[in-house]
């Protein structure tokens, strides 16, 4: 059975689609830890980052630096985050999260809510910095 990242690439399941190309697909998280919150993700279905082979490894933290920039021109904070749990969905993922101290990253802390309008608005300042 298909991973839920696996139906939304395949356009199944609606996305806030930020950057795709061959090997990637790059959408806000819609439980994020920040507004600008994006999850990248391989379009090939494989649980453990580090299965991954080493280009296409490679090449997802280069889509991912291209987003990063982007994310961090439109969205105020220090630095974004890169994260890797690997635990919520068997498809290997690479969080990116604006950040600006330490507890921005927690996990563990409640998760925002934010409105379509506002999901939408950051999406396109996001895919406009790109």
């Amino acid at each position: 059975m298909a991973t839920i990242f696996t139906r939304i690439i395949q356009g199944e399941i609606p996305s806030y689609k930020i950057a795709e190309d061959k090997d990637y697909y790059a959408f806000l998280d819609i439980n994020p830890l920040a507004l600008g919150h994006v999850l990248v993700v391989p379009k090939k279905e494989t649980d453990y980052i580090f299965d991954l082979g080493d280009e296409l490894l490679a090449g997802m933290i280069v889509f991912s630096k291209k987003i990063a920039k982007a994310i961090g021109k439109v969205v105020p904070c220090k630095k974004v985050g890169v994260a890797v749990l690997g635990l919520e969905v068997p498809h290997a993922h690479i969080h990116l999260i604006p950040i600006n101290d330490l507890g921005d990253i927690n996990f563990g802390k409640p998760k925002l809510k934010f409105t379509e309008e506002e999901f939408k608005a950051v999406a396109k300042k996001i895919i406009e910095a790109l």
